[in-house]
């Protein structure tokens, strides 16, 4: 039975969907479809945590044993709360390499996900904050390199959010978090990417 390890924040937790729609319930799911053997995601995300609250999370409960599979996603709270991403970077690449740890020294068993730019949603124009989308790429610049110069694997959800400024089915009834149609597509993109084994 492999293991798969899922460290985030409400992107990660699934915020306004089921259980089910979440997208490490729905990769676990995918890759199941495709004959594999995958247990239950075991996930350290909340709503809200920015890299700091991630990494004392994990240092209050860290998980044990070897996982196949680590995904991170982690850092639209620290762009939220108007950090910089010259702060971010160094909190980001000590949560890479836990997270490349729990791989069991593995870079290519980690996946970092990108910031979607919740910029486009309800929610942003609600707060007046629909122009910081600029700000979401230069904090993807940085989890990017990092994720790249460590050999761990990449990919870009950023794009796909920016689809729910047109078709609001992809965001879930709060107005701000991605729908299970939105994380379906979170999957696809990561499953074209990826050879998950």
């Amino acid at each position: 039975m492999k293991r798969y390890l899922a460290l985030g924040d409400s992107y990660t937790i699934g915020e306004s969907v089921s259980e089910a729609e979440r997208f490490p319930e729905q990769l676990c799911a995918a890759l199941r479809q495709r004959g594999q053997n995958w247990d239950a995601p075991h996930i350290i995300a909340r709503t809200g945590w920015t890299t700091d609250e991630l990494a004392e999370a994990i240092a209050a409960h860290p998980p044990a044993g070897r996982f196949d599979l680590v995904t991170l996603l982690i850092g639209v709270n620290d762009q939220y709360r108007r950090q910089t991403p010259e702060a971010y970077r160094p909190r980001f690449r000590a949560l890479l390499q836990q997270a490349i740890a729990f791989a069991g020294g593995q870079p290519r068993q980690v996946i970092v996900l990108s910031i979607p730019d919740w910029c486009v949603t309800p929610f942003a124009a609600e707060q007046h904050r629909q122009g910081e989308g600029p700000v979401i790429d230069r904090f993807n610049a940085v989890n990017r390199e990092e994720t790249l110069a460590a050999g761990a694997h990449y990919v870009d959800v950023t794009d796909i959010s920016r689809q729910a400024a047109q078709e609001t089915s992809l965001l879930a009834a709060d107005g701000l978090h991605p729908s299970g149609n939105m994380y379906a597509l979170w999957v696809a993109a990561i499953l074209s990417s990826v050879v998950l084994e």
